[in-house]
C-alpha cells in the first residue's frame, strides 16, 4: 500500500521520485508528495455505524443460542404457603 499520493494527479499513474533534499515528489507533474493517514474519520463513522448495527443482532443470536443449549427452567407447580392459604379460606 501506498503511504504517499499526489493529489492532483491521477492514482493510476503516479510515480514517486526523491528530490534533491530528500522530499518525495510526484514523477509527473513535480509536487510535493501528501502522506495517506492511516486511519482517516470516515473509516473510523463507517465501522461505528456497522457496529451500532450489527452488536444487537449478534447479542440476540447468542442469548438465542444459549437458551437453546441450556432452557431456562420453567417452574409452574404453585408456592406451598399459596396452596396452605387457599386451603384455609376454604375449610
Amino acid at each position: 500500500m501506498v503511504r504517499y499520493y499526489c493529489p492532483y494527479c491521477n492514482p493510476k499513474y503516479q510515480l514517486q521520485k526523491k528530490s534533491l533534499k530528500g522530499n518525495l515528489i510526484c514523477g509527473l507533474c513535480g509536487e510535493d508528495l501528501v502522506k495517506k493517514p492511516f486511519i482517516r474519520l470516515n473509516q473510523i463513522i463507517a465501522l461505528v455505524a456497522a457496529l451500532s448495527l450489527l452488536l444487537p443482532l449478534i447479542y440476540t443470536f447468542i442469548f438465542l443460542i444459549k437458551n437453546q443449549i441450556n432452557p431456562p427452567n420453567k417452574n409452574y407447580q404453585a408456592n406451598g404457603n399459596l396452596m396452605i392459604f387457599i386451603k384455609e379460606q376454604t375449610s
